[in-house]
């Protein structure tokens, strides 16, 4: 059986209530539009507009997501959300080990690992981010980074099921420059074959593993054409993409399954500059 395509925006801190939830309808809105759709699709909205984005989804085929979690059920954890309180709002997904978490906050693939435990323990799916900073691609560590990442930060009894696989170039997020497709296609095969060895090849080859990073119509149709397995975009899907993306083009990033169009991990353009500063 194919992958399904998984089409998955994170608004990273961006939204206030207004502006979230008309975004939120104006998304359900171009999902109900097509009506069936071999695709999945997933808006990961700030906290504090996971309630009124879950409304404003009502009766579209659109997944709620958070962008965090805490590993803890409850306790004494001032200003962190617990896997248990994100199902109870409604989400279905978490996304952990962003790389913006990794580095602003120091985040660990051990630590990771763990936030992807509790959410599976909770019921939520995981959406594991790995990926390498330029300086890393520049010195040939891109598949070494990524593998390690993905021994380190996937628990052990992950599935298909309960597991999405998000890899993003640190450095092309927000700069305009992608991999190429043949770039993406090798990291995409050497996690696939690492995560063969972790979690079983079965599984392994029905992980969706996404791609998030400076994708644009202009290169979508390359990335398109060299991914001959998994998820990827044709007919209503792209349209629908397409569609989406337009109105959620000032809200942060876009993950697209596995990997083709789409994807555009470009917030405020002046965060993201600072970001990747900090990553040189």
């Amino acid at each position: 059986m194919a992958r399904k395509k998984l089409i998955a925006g994170n608004w990273k801190m961006n939204g206030l209530l207004e502006d979230g939830v008309a975004l939120a309808k104006g998304v359900a809105q171009e999902v109900k539009a097509f009506g069936k759709s071999d695709c999945e699709f997933l808006v990961c909205p700030p906290f504090t507009l996971l309630a009124s984005v879950k409304k404003a989804l009502r009766g579209a085929k659109v997944a709620l997501g958070a962008q965090d979690v805490h590993f803890a059920e409850k306790g004494a954890h001032t200003g962190d959300i617990s896997p248990l309180m994100l199902k109870d709002l409604g989400c279905s997904y978490v996304i952990v080990g962003h790389s913006e978490r990794r580095a602003d906050h120091f985040e660990t693939d051990e630590l990771v690992c763990k936030k992807a435990a509790a959410a599976h323990a909770a019921g939520l799916k995981a959406v594991i981010c790995i990926g390498e900073t330029e300086a890393q691609r520049d010195a040939g560590k891109t598949i070494e980074v990524c593998s390690s990442q993905i021994l380190g930060s996937v628990p052990e009894d992950s599935t298909a099921a309960d597991t999405v696989i998000a890899y993003e170039p640190v450095w092309a997020i927000g700069t305009g420059k992608t991999p190429t497709a043949a770039d993406v296609e090798e990291v995409h095969a050497a996690v696939r074959k690492v995560l063969a060895k972790k979690i079983g090849k079965a599984n392994a080859n029905k992980m969706k593993i996404l791609y998030g990073g400076s994708v644009k119509p202009a290169n979508a149709r390359e990335f398109r054409r060299r991914q001959p397995q998994g998820c990827r975009f044709h007919g209503d899907c792209q349209k629908c993409l397409w569609k989406i993306r337009k109105r959620n083009k000032k809200y942060g990033n876009s993950f697209v399954g596995r990997p083709p169009a789409g994807c555009n991990f470009s917030g405020d353009p002046d965060s993201d500059a600072a970001f990747r500063r900090r990553r040189s």
